[in-house]
């Protein structure tokens, strides 16, 4: 084999390389941004379940953190209920505090801080989405991939889709 040959084959395995971690970064991204939104859908879901066979009481929070919280409530019929997976939105609790709760009468372990929902956890899904291109987009461009080229190829699909239609 000769030397020109050689770094041909050499180049033609850099850029396939270059092009596997190109997608590796994309599909990173849109896997996080995807599962951001289903994390959404998820709390807008049990919100809905919680509205739809609401009770209230009050219950004292056991321990706190930013991304969980334990509760120990009573419902009316007096059983004492710890949900295992604590309580939806938990942000600003602190241990030994009384709150008033909302939780689903069929299914007491679902429960939430009263008055909070689903628009609490907007703002944090919308900034791990943000982050996670904030970091996709530096690392496409030094994988070789400008943003002139997306825009490119954009424009070159959005004209192949929105071509006038000939009348028969």
């Amino acid at each position: 084999m000769s030397e020109t040959s050689q770094s041909a084959t050499g180049l033609r395995r850099r850029a396939k390389r270059l092009r596997r971690a190109r997608i590796g970064v994309v599909i990173t991204a849109c896997a996080v941004s995807v599962l951001a939104l289903l994390l959404l859908a998820a709390a807008w879901r049990d919100d809905q379940l919680i509205n739809a066979d609401k009770g209230v009481t009050s219950a004292e929070v056991l321990s706190a953190g930013r991304l969980r919280s334990a509760v120990i409530y009573v419902t009316p019929d007096g059983v004492t209920h710890n949900p295992k997976v604590g309580v939806l939105y938990p942000t600003k609790l602190t241990a030994g505090e009384r709150i008033n709760v909302e939780y689903r009468r069929s299914d007491p372990d679902l429960v939430r801080v009263a008055g909070r929902d689903v628009r609490v956890a907007i703002i944090p899904m919308l900034s791990v989405v943000a982050v996670a291109w904030l970091i996709a987009l530096p690392l496409l461009w030094l994988l070789g991939s400008p943003p002139t080229r997306w825009l490119a190829s954009f424009n070159a699909a959005r004209s192949r889709w929105s071509r006038p239609r000939r009348e028969s």
